[in-house]
């Protein structure tokens, strides 16, 4: 599927890598509806780029209803939908057993409602919208791009709950491409490892330096721009589907 006049939602679209991928997206002649809940990043965002090309709604993942009201926005703005992108979540530090307490179980039940339950609420209803598609020459009428992690592979210690809910989505990838195959709709899954977004460059150097030795070649954190690349590539490539994609220079993690 060809980027050019193609219509993209992409959830976290406002920074970090969805904001990457809302950039990339754009400058090969998508349309990004970016869904958010960072309103003053993606205001900015859409001033910056032209609201011809970029456009912003409110979006509560974790919501059903949200999420409806955000498709039927796109479909009012757009008339249709081609790429949906996972970018929304985020992490949650702690051990199962802590020097005082367990592990909270509310702060557990929110990342994993957050990471795994908000990309699978997209998921649903963005196929819902490409399946009014006509489809491409080749019968595709759209694309589907979760973000996993690394994590959800090798988790570090403290990370019981990043890693459950970025596994549910690593495992959730064929299941999905296999459900949505007699729709004519791809689903993949980037998996990154450790990324110089916002959040990691503010990180103190005892957190960044044992991260950054596990990098193998090119030995550094990843670029968000490379991001925004495979997600395209993803897209481009017709006969990609039911893959999960780690994106981290042969890094492993270590157990800290």
């Amino acid at each position: 599927m060809e980027l050019k006049d193609k219509v993209v939602a992409i959830t976290g679209g406002a920074s970090g890598l969805g904001e990457a991928s809302t950039r990339h997206f754009v400058a090969n002649g998508s349309k990004v509806m970016i869904l958010d809940i960072n309103d003053d990043n993606a205001k900015a965002i859409c001033d910056e780029l032209g609201d011809q090309n970029v456009k912003y709604v409110n979006t509560n993942i974790m919501e059903e209803q949200p999420v409806i009201d955000a498709m039927s926005k796109i479909e009012e703005e757009f008339g249709k939908l081609h790429v949906a992108i996972n970018c929304a979540g985020t992490g949650y530090g702690a051990r199962i057993l802590g020097k005082e307490a367990p592990h909270l179980l509310d702060h557990f039940k929110f990342i994993i409602d957050l990471n795994l339950v908000g990309t699978f609420n997209v998921m649903r209803l963005a196929a819902q919208l490409m399946d009014k598609n006509e489809g491409e020459e080749n019968g595709e009428k759209g694309v589907i791009i979760n973000t996993a992690s690394i994590a959800g592979y090798e988790g570090q210690i403290g990370q019981s709950a990043y890693t459950a809910s970025k596994a549910g989505v690593i495992g959730m990838t064929l299941t999905a491409a296999r459900d949505l195959a007699r729709h004519s709709i791809r689903v993949n899954t980037i998996a990154p490892g450790i990324f110089d977004t916002p959040l990691m460059m503010s990180a103190p150097d005892k957190v960044r330096d044992p991260l950054l030795e596990s990098t193998q070649f090119p030995h550094r954190f990843g670029q968000p721009s490379e991001f925004g690349l495979l997600a395209a590539h993803i897209v481009e490539n017709p006969y990609l589907n039911g893959e999960t994609i780690r994106l981290d220079s042969a890094m492993r993690m270590t157990p800290r």
